[in-house]
């Protein structure tokens, strides 16, 4: 089969993560793997060092006509037989590239933020679309009943096992260069830093629970850090709260966590993050947004917590610090839900399965 992924962002994130790795599992399969990203995105470089033909293409309302034609003649070259979409404008412009064609579409819907309803949801997700497969199932209601779309369902991102390889003198490496003893609690996450990653609330935890000292704190990602550093000085947390930037890959650092946090506001399908920490056996605190509570399941992986409540997220941290045989539980429970529902070798049978389909 003759693949097409369209992607109109220029970020570098999960959703851009798991197009790459979903191409390289389909690609071993025995199917070509074509790509057309925005122009400066992230997945180009990566994308085209796996080995994969990548076309950049100017995905901008203005230039909305040039980009179709552009992604016509993609379809023709490597006589494509199906077109996967994955952000709004590229959904908009592969689609109709796409019927155009008369070729079949699978519209990937990665955010489990509301769709907007009316026309705009019926022409997105039925009209320019075969399919729809999304990365959280709480979304699917809401797309089934906006769009009249009847063929839909999740497929989460999962992880590659292998890929999480870590050294154990990196963690310890890791630890000791945050001033973090042996005997301490490190509460950390791991995401892209940005306005919905609830680090504000991650800080207003800690400074409730500053006097507890042997909890230190660690944001482990880039993006915005630049916004949030200051606060740390502002609000006293100077040698507990620690931004360290990107770490490529962070597995290490995950590793020295004792409790993996993630509290988003807004926007989450099911957390590669969240998944990493799991299959690391770490013990979670997530909020109660998206697809985070499939892998943070309360009391058994982790605990959930409402979004925007630091005081939730301090006594949950404040029990987990406490007791080494519940983390160490949790962190084994977690472990085994992943490796029975959140592999990448799951997830490319789903999507095989659904490209077969369609």
């Amino acid at each position: 089969m003759r693949i097409l992924h369209t992607e109109s962002s220029r970020g570098w994130g999960g959703q851009e993560i798991r197009i790459l790795r979903e191409a390289e599992g389909m690609r071993a399969r025995g199917h070509e793997v074509i790509l057309a990203v925005n122009s400066g995105g992230g997945l180009i470089p990566r994308a085209r060092a796996a080995g994969f033909t990548v076309y950049e293409v100017p995905f901008s309302k203005g230039g909305a006509l040039k980009t179709v034609f552009t992604l016509l003649r993609i379809l023709q070259r490597h006589q494509i037989d199906l077109i996967n979409t994955h952000s709004s404008l590229d959904a908009w412009l592969g689609g109709i590239a796409a019927r155009l064609k008369r070729k079949k579409i699978l519209r990937t819907r990665h955010l489990s933020t509301p769709i907007r309803a009316g026309l705009n949801s019926r022409l997105l997700y039925k009209g320019l679309a075969d399919y729809v497969a999304t990365t959280s199932s709480g979304i699917l209601p809401v797309i089934a009943e906006q769009s009249g779309q009847k063929h839909l369902s999740c497929v989460p991102t999962g992880i590659d096992p292998e890929a999480l390889l870590s050294d154990e003198e990196k963690v310890l490496h890791f630890r000791k260069a945050l001033g973090v003893m042996p005997d301490e609690i490190l509460v950390g996450t791991v995401c892209f830093v940005r306005s919905w990653k609830g680090i504000l609330d991650l800080l207003q935890a800690a400074l409730l629970l500053k006097e507890h000292k042997e909890i230190k704190w660690v944001v482990v990602g880039g993006g915005y850090v630049d916004e949030y550093r200051p606060k740390v000085a502002e609000l006293g947390l100077t040698g507990v709260v620690t931004f360290t930037g990107h770490l490529e890959p962070p597995f290490d650092a995950i590793r020295g966590f004792d409790i993996f946090t993630l509290l988003s506001t807004a926007h989450e399908g099911i957390s590669q993050a969240s998944l990493q920490a799991a299959y690391l056996e770490r013990p979670l605190i997530t909020t109660s947004v998206g697809g985070l509570p499939e892998v943070c399941i309360d009391g058994k992986t982790g605990y959930v917590v409402p979004p925007r409540a630091p005081e939730a997220v301090a006594k949950a941290v404040l029990a987990l610090a406490r007791s080494p045989e519940l983390r160490g539980e949790m962190g084994r429970n977690a472990r085994l839900l992943v490796e029975s529902r959140f592999t990448m070798e799951k997830t490319l049978d789903s999507m095989e399965k659904i490209y077969h389909h369609i």
